[in-house]
C-alpha cells in the first residue's frame, strides 16, 4: 500500500493510506473541534474510524472534490447548486458552541496583514489599497450561524451531481454566513452564480466579494510561510486583481 503525503506543514499533516486518512495535528484543540463539529453537523462528513492523539483516521469519502483552486473545476452547475443546498442546511442548524472571530477582530487582523504586505513588497501599495477598500463591505455586523470557516473548493465531495461529504472542519464555530460562500467560490466566481440558487435565498452579492478580498488578503503571508504559492494562476493575488 502506498501513502500520500495530502498536505504538510510545521502545524500539520494529512495523509492517505488507502481508503484511510491520517490527519496529524499537535494542537489537539483542533481535533476537538473537527470532532464536535463533524458530530453536530447536519450534512455529510467523513466516518471516524479511531482517534489516538496526535492522529484521527477517517474514511474516504466517495467521488472527488468539487474543484480545486486554480483549476477550472470538473463538476457540473448541478453539483454546485448541491453544494449550495448543504450550506444552506449547514447554516440553518443549530450553532455550534465556539464563537467566531468578531467584525473587530477581522479589521484588527486585516490592519496587520495589509501592514506586513506593504512593508515587505509582497504587493503593490494599489492592489491592496483597493482590495482593503473593497473588503471593508465584509466588515459590518452579521447574525452567526453555524459555518464551517474553511470551506474551500477542494473541501467539498461531490459524486456526480450529488454532494458525498465535507472535510477539514477544525475552523467552524459561529460566524457570517456570507463568509463560507465566499470561501466556497474564492476563485471560481463563475459558479457563484449555482451555489446561490442551491442556498435558496437572496444575498448581497458586493458582500460575497468583499470576503473574497479578505480572505486573500488575509492569506497571503500565511501561505507564503507554509510554502505554499498565492501567486499561482487563478489563486489569491489573481483573485486580488480581479477587483481592480
Amino acid at each position: 500500500m502506498e501513502v500520500e503525503v495530502v498536505v504538510a506543514h510545521h502545524e500539520c499533516a494529512t495523509l492517505r493510506a488507502g481508503d484511510v486518512f491520517l490527519k496529524i495535528d499537535a494542537d489537539q484543540t483542533r481535533t476537538d473541534i473537527e470532532v464536535e463539529a463533524m458530530a453536530l453537523a447536519p450534512i455529510p462528513t467523513p466516518q471516524i474510524l479511531w482517534r489516538k492523539p496526535p492522529v484521527l483516521a477517517l474514511a474516504a469519502l466517495p467521488g472527488k472534490a468539487l474543484g480545486r483552486l486554480g483549476e477550472p473545476s470538473p463538476a457540473s452547475p448541478s453539483a454546485w447548486i448541491a453544494a449550495g443546498a448543504a450550506v444552506r442546511r449547514l447554516h440553518d442548524a443549530p450553532q455550534p458552541p465556539r464563537p467566531g472571530r468578531s467584525p473587530g477582530e477581522f479589521v484588527s487582523r486585516l490592519d496587520a496583514e495589509c501592514e506586513w504586505l506593504l512593508t515587505n513588497g509582497v504587493l503593490p501599495a494599489d492592489l491592496v489599497t483597493r482590495n482593503r477598500q473593497v473588503a471593508e463591505a465584509a466588515l459590518r455586523p452579521w447574525t452567526p450561524v453555524f459555518t464551517h470557516g474553511d470551506l474551500q473548493v477542494s473541501h467539498v465531495f461531490v459524486d456526480g451531481d450529488e454532494i458525498t461529504g465535507v472535510i477539514d472542519w477544525t475552523e467552524a464555530a459561529q460566524g457570517d454566513a456570507l463568509f463560507d460562500l465566499a470561501t466556497l467560490t474564492l476563485g471560481h466566481s463563475e459558479h457563484l452564480g449555482d451555489v446561490v440558487a442551491g442556498y435558496g435565498v437572496d444575498v448581497d452579492l458586493d458582500v460575497i466579494r468583499a470576503w473574497w478580498s479578505l480572505r486573500s488578503l488575509l492569506g497571503i503571508r500565511w501561505l507564503v510561510e507554509h510554502g505554499f504559492d498565492p501567486a499561482a494562476p487563478g489563486c489569491e493575488i489573481d483573485v486580488l486583481k480581479a477587483s481592480m
